[in-house]
């Protein structure tokens, strides 16, 4: 008798497949938080193999923080046309002009920590009771605790010591009304396994990702894009690189990396033999040794 082997891809595919159809089959109301980055890409592609033929049954929500490159605003309105998807935007600047939060001041602000009333507002406003995300474990070490199934108490919030146990992949979706949980069907892929992901699988990701020439300022070590939101400081000098960005967020906070990496072959290439984390280049992370979990503790993605 012949033996069957999953190629490990495959198996990684296979389980966010499960965790999916999972939490189809156990919310009433769930989304794809959707940044237009790879890993959310990923994770929307990995529906619409989850639930072919039918369309993706989640809709995709955007917190939009009104600072993002407009690559990216394009490729998630392109993809959402293509896929024939609901597309849910909760607005950063909305949630501004209603006194709902305060703008940052000062050169490095920033509207990240912004989007966490911006989301829970938009979680309670569509009655959202799971929010998928692209979070990966390998990513920083706040994420590493996230479990699949990952709940927040009905203030948004997360106890990373208060979670569910996952023995043998059964998962919990049981909660109190006003109660949520986010789901992270890619938690175990490391950012290797993405970029191998996106070659076997011929995904289309933003140009964002591919070395291209920029004008960029040198600060907090990394390359920030010039944009009509970066104030610069005395001393600053813009200068013109061929950049390439390993992850994206604001175009305030998101460094690039000097790089001639333009093919998804080149990139996979490159990442293989990094020594620094994919979010080493986002200031909001730099902040301090806690950042991340300080947000997520306070309903952050």
């Amino acid at each position: 008798m012949s033996k069957y082997y999953l190629n490990y891809l495959d198996e990684l595919e296979s389980e966010a497949i499960y965790i999916l159809r999972e939490v189809w089959a156990q919310f009433q109301n769930p989304v794809i938080l959707f940044s237009g980055g790879k890993d959310s890409i990923v994770v929307t592609h990995l529906a619409k193999k989850a639930f072919f033929p039918a369309k993706i049954p989640f809709p995709l929500m955007h917190v939009d923080t009104g600072h993002n490159f407009p690559e990216t605003i394009a490729f998630r309105d392109s993809l959402v046309k293509e896929l024939g998807a609901q597309l849910l935007v909760g607005s950063v600047q909305e949630s501004i002009d209603q006194g709902r939060v305060a703008e940052e001041r000062g050169k490095n602000a920033t509207r990240n920590a912004l989007q966490i009333t911006t989301l829970l507002d938009a979680i309670e406003s569509n009655k959202v009771d799971c929010a998928i995300g692209g979070g990966r474990r390998d990513e920083e070490k706040a994420r590493a605790k996230e479990r699949f199934f990952s709940h927040r108490d009905d203030f948004g919030q997360w106890d990373p010591k208060n979670q569910r146990p996952e023995l043998w992949n059964i998962l919990n979706g049981r909660h109190f009304e006003g109660e949520h949980f986010r789901a992270f069907p890619i938690s175990n892929w490391t950012e290797m396994d993405v970029w191998n992901y996106i070659q076997r699988e011929n995904i289309q990701i933003p140009s964002l990702y591919f070395a291209h020439e920029r004008e960029v300022v040198w600060r907090s070590n990394s390359w920030i894009p010039v944009s009509e939101f970066l104030k610069l400081d005395e001393g600053e000098k813009i200068e013109k690189k061929k950049i390439r960005f390993r992850t994206l967020g604001d175009i305030t906070i998101t460094g690039g990396i000097e790089s001639d990496a333009d093919t998804v072959e080149k990139i996979a290439m490159e990442v293989s033999a990094m020594k620094q984390t994919e979010r080493g280049n986002r200031s909001d992370d730099k902040r301090s040794e806690t950042a991340m979990e300080d947000r997520k503790r306070q309903g952050y993605f």
